[in-house]
């Protein structure tokens, strides 16, 4: 189970004046499911309303109602050997998005799989790293300035183009690694889906194959 506050926590981070997210990275795919351009920047070389408009997509991933569109799955052990996502993933949170090649296999594993709940509509598929110096908290809950530990993460939006790039609210993601108890939780991975199921169970069984 999600804890809210957990996810509360970080959300209340998602803002231009708060946020120490580090890059953002993606790519578009046409209507007929084919990739159509990528990028990958620093996140604070946008400008303000472009960081305020990507902020927007992450935080509706977590900010969503937990345990409901926002749900935990895990990584079991044989899902998580040589060529997994879940190798993958790792090596894409080390990397802080800046191995181009890791995400052109993600990317075309997505594409592979993935089929919105719209029929012929383009999509974009935006994924977001962020280290966040977690405080401790006092015995009466109150934060202390110390850093705990470091919480280092993705979160991926999969959202439709309305007009020309332009994304529309996600219709579905994740967070990875999960944060459980104010702390990475590697061995799991919290799944994002506003509505439906088909894209669900493609992002939990044929892309993330944790379901």
């Amino acid at each position: 189970m999600i804890n809210r506050e957990d996810m509360m926590e970080l959300t209340r981070r998602m803002n231009v004046s708060r946020t120490s997210f580090t890059r953002v990275a993606g790519c578009y795919v046409d209507e007929e499911g084919e990739f159509d351009g990528s990028f990958n920047t620093n996140f604070l070389k946008l400008s303000a309303p472009e960081r305020t408009k990507q902020l927007k997509l992450a935080k509706a991933v977590v900010f969503s109602e937990t345990n409901e569109k926002l749900k935990q799955y895990e990584f079991s052990g044989q899902k998580k050997k040589t060529e997994s996502m879940w190798k993958l993933l790792m090596g894409i949170r080390q990397s802080g998005l800046k191995n181009d090649a890791m995400l052109d296999v993600f990317y075309d594993v997505v594409m592979e799989h993935f089929q919105s709940n719209m029929e012929n509509t383009p999509y974009g598929i935006f994924v977001f790293h962020d280290r966040y110096d977690v405080p401790m908290k006092a015995a009466d809950k109150e934060r202390l300035w110390e850093s705990e530990e470091v919480y280092e993460y993705l979160i991926c939006a999969i959202c439709p183009l309305i007009g020309e790039y332009e994304p529309g609210e996600p219709e579905c993601g994740f967070l990875f690694p999960a944060y459980t108890d104010r702390c990475a939780d590697l061995n799991h991975i919290n799944v994002f889906q506003k509505n439906g199921t088909r894209a669900k169970e493609e992002l939990e069984m044929k892309i993330l194959g944790v379901r």
